[in-house]
Formats: C-alpha cells, sequence, structure tokens
C-alpha cells in the first residue's frame, strides 16, 4: 500500500486554512483542493465528503494535541502542575495555529447532530486526560474530595473553551497562553481544600 500521508497532510491542513477563512458552509471541496495543490478528485482517494474532512482534520490535530499533552505530563505527580500542563498546552496549541483555533472554537459548533456526536467521540480522549487530573487531584489530597467527577471536568474544560472562543471572537488580538495562570488559579481555588 502506497503512503498516503503528505498528500492527506497537505489537505487537511489546506482544510484548516479554508474552513477558517470561509466558514465550514461555504468551504467547497474545490477550495479546500486548490489550497492543497491537488485536484478536486484527489481529495475523495482520502475522504468521502466535506464531513468527513471536518471530522478527520479534528481527529488528526486533537490526537497529536492529546499526544503532546500526555508527553508533558509525563513524569508529573501533582494534580495542581497537570493541570497547569493542560491549560498551558491547550492555549499554546490555539496561540500557534489562529486558523484552526477558528475551525475548533467557531466551525465544529456549528455542525448537525450526527456530526457533533462524532466530533464528541475524538474530544473523549481530552476529557479522558482531564478525568485522570482530577482523579489524581483527590487521590493526592489536593483537590477536595467531595468532587463530582463529571461537574469538575466540565468545569475544566468550559472554562478553558469559552476563554478560548472570546480570544477567537475577539480576532485574536493577545497571547491566549498569557492567561493560563490565572485561569489554573482560578479552577486551582475552585478544587481545592481551602477554596
Amino acid at each position: 500500500m502506497r503512503d498516503k500521508r503528505p498528500k492527506y497532510k497537505k489537505i487537511i491542513d489546506a482544510a484548516v486554512i479554508v474552513i477558517a477563512e470561509n466558514g465550514y458552509h461555504a468551504a467547497q471541496v474545490s477550495k479546500i483542493a486548490k489550497q492543497a495543490g491537488v485536484a478536486d478528485g484527489t481529495i475523495y482517494l482520502y475522504f468521502k465528503n466535506k464531513e468527513d474532512i471536518l471530522i478527520s482534520l479534528f481527529k488528526e490535530k486533537m490526537g497529536m494535541h492529546v499526544e503532546k499533552i500526555q508527553q508533558q505530563l509525563e513524569g508529573k505527580k501533582r494534580a495542581s502542575e497537570k493541570l497547569y500542563t493542560l491549560i498551558e498546552n491547550h492555549f499554546s496549541q490555539l496561540d500557534a495555529d489562529p486558523h484552526y483555533a477558528i475551525v475548533t472554537q467557531l466551525e465544529l459548533r456549528q455542525t448537525n447532530r450526527d456530526l457533533r456526536l462524532k466530533i464528541n467521540h475524538v474530544l473523549k480522549q481530552y476529557l479522558n486526560i482531564i478525568d485522570d487530573i482530577v482523579q489524581t487531584g483527590m487521590e493526592t489530597g489536593e483537590f477536595r474530595q467531595d468532587l463530582d467527577l463529571r461537574i469538575a471536568r466540565q468545569m475544566i474544560f468550559g472554562v478553558i473553551d469559552e476563554i478560548a472562543t472570546t480570544w477567537v471572537m475577539n480576532d485574536q488580538k493577545y497571547k491566549l497562553k498569557n492567561l493560563a495562570p490565572n485561569v489554573h488559579t482560578l479552577l486551582m481555588n475552585g478544587f481545592s481544600k481551602e477554596g
């Protein structure tokens, strides 16, 4: 079997740009092909349709994001340190790729129910990392023992996600990563025994 990665990656990267600049609904497959420098038909060798491109780009980018966070979390014992690493990494990734930030924070939200379910399935790995951090904090005593894991996960993801969306809506005028210390403090105050 031939290696499809170089063209596949080019199409994914092109899709991020085209969807960010045109919106998902106006992002035609022909525009993605042109941006990627491939023939329109080439796209269909790798993807079924535009929806498949959107899910694949999210799966690809989120997979790399999850892998990077897991590497950075290795060896860290304290939940506080893990939580800071997660927040900083999330914000840094979006800072580094403004087009991807627009796609994840805006374009993935305007989708049909079936697409949302597929996206949520991809997001599950990321949410599992958050669960591990909360469980570590409860086990080590850094976090309150009476935390509801589901609510704590929603709180962490919700805060990070809303701050990132606001940043995108404000045309990314500041470094998102610079907000990590304050976000971390806020969340730690909500989870710690003294909070």
